[in-house]
């Protein structure tokens, strides 16, 4: 007899490459249908592949999430052929690796669009399927820059920053009508994606991510944990918890490093590959460019950041009670002392 249990359905946008797919691939290994937005054809049918490989159904539809209309148009598609949606992804982005005023006034609101009102788009179209239900969670994909910004991406660091004050909004006044759906963030480090071949740059030397660099599968991990236990916010990559910290402690001295450090750490000169950047358009329609980047070699595969993350209660647990048998030792050394 056929099993009739329900498969839960995501949704990732910006599915096709780097922390996209490799959430695709997440989801799809944990039993989950997958819906995947994005504007890559040849992508969209990769990981429609990746997913049914592991067993799940799979939608691979041709959007560009700065288009409201054509993200309502994708739920609506989703929740037709696969059903309710359970879990919304957001994670397509533009970006570039340019001076300010090297960006021209449309190149800018391009990145804008995508990157942030991308992530608006796909929340709106997520909470008017949740939220009649009573149920459903969004993880909403940000970034140590929407912490600290950087130079040489003001455009992707501005709608980072955006994405982290909308989604706060959003959580409040989903807690105003004591709805059970969750709006989740989590941050995340430099990361070796394809990103760094496609995006816009006018830079001398190739793109690369701000070292320390992690691999994306631990971002996917990161984003499925949070879909099952939802929170909040949650960090991905030591970099990322040590980036927010000095924000907070010492933002002016930030500055300093950045202004000098800054502009050098984000360029290599590793022969890589260049596909033209995709910002109006795909850079290659014709070639599926999976998850991993140029920077295999210098990529980590393990993050102490993620682990204890994952594991936060038993690690508080085991903090308090670490600092419960030190503290029972030290007045008992101290009664001693006073006898």
């Amino acid at each position: 007899m056929a099993s009739t249990t329900r498969r839960p359905v995501a949704v990732v946008t910006g599915g096709t490459g780097g922390v996209g797919r490799a959430a695709v691939r997440e989801f799809a290994a944990r039993g989950y249908d997958v819906a995947v937005l994005a504007r890559v054809r040849a992508g969209l049918d990769a990981a429609v592949e990746d997913v049914e490989a592991a067993g799940g159904r799979a939608l691979g539809i041709a959007a560009d999430v700065a288009d409201h209309q054509a993200v309502r148009q994708a739920a609506e598609r989703a929740e037709q052929e696969l059903g309710a949606i359970d879990v919304w992804v957001n994670v397509a982005f533009t970006g570039s690796l340019a001076f300010f005023w090297d960006t021209s006034p449309q190149e800018y609101a391009r990145m804008t669009e995508v990157t942030y009102l991308g992530q608006v788009n796909g929340t709106r179209a997520a909470l008017e399927r949740m939220r009649p239900r009573d149920r459903g969670v969004v993880v909403n994909v940000g970034s140590a820059m929407a912490y600290r910004s950087i130079p040489l991406q003001s455009a992707y660091c501005g709608a980072k920053h955006a994405v982290k004050g909308f989604s706060e909004s959003v959580m409040t006044e989903l807690i105003h009508e004591k709805s059970n759906v969750k709006l989740c963030m989590i941050q995340l480090p430099g990361l070796n994606t394809p990103q760094f071949n496609w995006n816009l740059s006018r830079m001398p030397r190739h793109p690369m991510p701000v070292p320390p660099v992690f691999q994306p599968e631990l971002a996917a991990k990161g984003i499925a944990f949070l879909a099952e236990h939802p929170r909040r916010n949650m960090w991905v990559g030591v970099s990322t918890a040590l980036t927010i910290w000095a924000e907070r402690l010492a933002p002016k001295l930030v500055d300093l490093y950045l202004g000098r450090k800054g502009v050098q750490s984000q360029q290599t000169g590793k022969d890589a590959p260049r596909w033209g950047a995709n910002l109006e358009h795909p850079a290659d329609e014709e070639t599926d460019r999976g998850v991993h980047g140029a920077f295999d070699t210098m990529a980590h595969e393990r993050d102490p950041v993620l682990w204890m993350s994952q594991r936060r209660r038993g690690v508080l647990g085991g903090l308090a009670a670490a600092a419960a048998v030190g503290l029972a030792a030290a007045c008992g050394r101290a009664a001693r002392a006073s006898r």
